[in-house]
């Protein structure tokens, strides 16, 4: 059902730099790639992730509850993809674990501010 995600950025270098790093871990490369709109992916026909400069010409902005979530094959790729996005200068917003319901997820946030969180359900 999502063809592509984005979040607002006010820097595109260094999201850009953030993003091809930790998405590399997890086998994304780069689908689209323009001054002001680059994303992420595993192929055309799947999802995108995105980061844009807005389109207003305003300051990108964190949006209060919003929240990007990435799933993943394993529990070992959540410990690693969340330990990754600390390493680059994320911040933890919550350290990889078991949630209800099988859910395993961790949650950080990137270096504008937003915030992701990759899970697993196994």
């Amino acid at each position: 059902m999502i063809g592509y995600i984005t979040l607002g950025t006010n820097d595109m270098s260094q999201a850009t730099a953030f993003y091809d790093q930790l998405f590399s871990e997890i086998g994304a490369v780069r689908v689209f790639d323009k001054e002001a709109f680059v994303a992420w992916g595993r192929g055309k026909q799947s999802p995108a992730f995105g980061v844009i400069k807005p389109f207003d010409e305003q300051a990108a902005t964190v949006g209060n509850g919003v929240m990007i979530a990435l799933p993943l094959a394993s529990r070992e790729s959540v410990d690693a993809i969340h330990a990754k996005a600390l390493a680059l200068g994320g911040i933890n917003e919550g350290d990889p674990g078991l949630r209800q319901g099988g859910f395993y997820c961790g949650y950080f946030r990137d270096l504008d501010g937003n915030k992701l969180n990759f899970f697993c359900q196994n």
